[in-house]
């Protein structure tokens, strides 16, 4: 008599998944507020893997980076990867959030900026390479917030001649910081192109699929040439490129986690650990390894 294989049971649905970190608030932004007295301020938050600083936004720009750790940060425009070779420049009202993804000595730099007098360039959000003088600077900024009471009159005057010599030198190693491709950018959710914002969503979903551009452009109802295009002109990179720090966004967790780096570059599309590593440490600097077990 021939047999029949038991019917499956039904999966039962899994309630969604709490983060698994801290979930913090917008760090006090408010007791480093930038003024014309005293146009730079500083502030030092050390925060534990899985920490999450809840989307926020503040009526002046910001230079974020870690002394050590891994952090990523969020915007509507796109996603941040911020090792602690480079720093994330935030303008004034972008909404933004936080993830540590490793144990980080997170530094946050406010500043009061002319913003006529930058370039339109520092109206996005922009990954930079920090120099050991801007790393210098930076961390020469003293964090104590407004209202400490063990600072006096004579203190807070020593503070401000402080921020007055470092501030200038600080904005010129500012704007002489190269520009790094670490980001996700993605379109806007209103105005960008409908097809190029699916394409994105599309890969972002399934980052080890092993498809061309030619193949996720058909699905989203476009020509390979158009949506090359697109990239270059909504996002400001091409497809490779982007690509790319869609697969580094997908894998950093991942690794963090703990998971092996085999099993990473399997479910990131990759066919050879060795191919995974070499670009790893082309993008990072390091190899995936140094980035495991570290949530």
């Amino acid at each position: 008599m021939p047999t029949h294989a038991p019917r499956a049971r039904p999966r039962r649905a899994q309630p969604a998944r709490e983060p698994a970190g801290p979930q913090l608030g917008s760090l006090t932004p408010h007791l480093f507020l930038p003024t014309d007295e005293r146009p730079v301020r500083a502030k030092q938050r050390m925060l534990v893997a899985e920490t999450v600083v809840q989307p926020h936004h503040h009526p002046w720009p910001q230079l974020t980076f870690s002394t050590t750790g891994l952090v990523r940060m969020g915007t509507q425009s796109g996603t941040y990867i911020v090792p602690p070779t480079r720093a994330v420049w935030v303008p004034a009202g972008v909404e933004h959030s936080v993830t540590v993804m490793e144990d980080a000595e997170l530094r946050t730099v406010y500043l009061q900026l002319d913003d006529a007098a930058w370039a339109p360039c520092w109206r996005q959000c922009l990954v930079l390479e920090v120099s050991e003088l801007l790393r210098a600077l930076a961390l020469a900024l003293d964090t104590t917030p407004d209202g400490a009471p063990w600072l006096d009159a004579a203190a807070r005057e020593a503070l401000r001649r402080r921020e007055a010599l470092v501030w200038p030198l600080l904005c010129d190693e500012l704007q002489r910081a190269p520009q790094v491709r670490m980001g996700v950018p993605l379109p806007h959710a209103e105005h960008g192109d409908k097809r190029l914002r699916a394409l994105c969503e599309a890969v972002l979903q399934a980052p080890a699929r092993r498809a061309t551009l030619a193949d996720w452009a058909r699905e989203a109802g476009a020509s390979e040439r158009t949506m090359a295009r697109l990239f270059r002109d909504e996002l400001g990179t091409s497809w490779q490129q982007w690509r790319q720090q869609a697969l580094l966004a997908h894998a950093l967790p991942l690794l963090a986690r703990g998971a092996p780096v085999g099993h990473v570059a399997a479910v990131s599309g990759y066919a050879s650990d060795s191919a995974f590593t070499a670009m790893f440490r082309a993008a990072l600097g390091r190899s995936p390894r140094h980035f495991q077990n570290k949530a």
